[in-house]
């Protein structure tokens, strides 16, 4: 295929879809976003490790943290604790993320004349986050087929995989998830508290693997 633009988060999810991408696209581009969230060292991540790859890679500014104080990730709430609860995990939704990020890389791709959008919602997300589900994945593609001259189809393979299984892709491409980062408090070490957290080491377990992180 031609060229991809990845929305490239620095987390485990993106990075495995990151080089997925390098495997299946002639060209491959990421784009990241800083909208104030706690976990801020997950872009230090993504710059590292695009460098490495050699992918061109863009963080673009969105000041989400001047008018969304009541999502965790970016307010004051403090981030919640434990496995994923819907109702206390909503505490970690931040409103339209997705929907903006996806328009803003959806500019970029259309100036780069870049034909596809790639981003790594999965399927634990779906209960969630609403803008990781489906629905919602197949209303913008439609939506961004339309939104100019140039065609854009959006896609998220992992739509349909949870965790565990893409940690298992990653894993037979013999990916070093020591460059990523997953922790929703963004300190100098997981804090292995967090839902991002313990999904992450849940993933890791089932495929009898040891997460590089818990090395830190």
């Amino acid at each position: 295929m031609d060229k991809v633009l990845v929305v490239y988060s620095g987390g485990l999810d993106s990075f495995t879809l990151l080089n997925l991408a390098k495997k299946n696209f002639n060209r491959v581009y990421a784009i990241s976003f800083d909208y104030g969230q706690k976990h801020r060292k997950e872009l230090d991540v993504a710059s590292s490790s695009t460098k490495k790859l050699g992918v061109e890679h863009k963080i673009v500014r969105l000041p989400f943290e001047d008018f969304l104080s009541d999502s965790a990730l970016v307010g004051n709430i403090e981030i919640p604790e434990g496995n994923y609860d819907k109702e206390r995990m909503k505490l970690t939704v931040v409103p339209n993320r997705n929907m903006v990020m996806i328009s803003v890389a959806a500019s970029l791709a259309i100036s780069r004349k870049i034909n596809h959008i790639w981003y790594a919602a999965h399927a634990g997300d779906h209960e969630v986050y609403p803008d990781c589900r489906p629905e919602f994945i197949n209303k913008l593609s439609e939506v961004l087929k339309i939104c100019d001259y140039h065609k854009i189809i959006l896609d998220a393979p992992f739509k349909d995989l949870s965790k565990e299984e893409i940690v298992k892709i990653g894993l037979e491409m013999s990916l070093d998830y020591s460059q990523t980062w997953t922790c929703y408090e963004g300190k100098a070490k997981p804090c292995k508290k967090c839902s991002a957290c313990l999904e992450r080491i849940n993933a890791f377990e089932k495929n009898n693997f040891k997460d590089p992180l818990n090395e830190i």
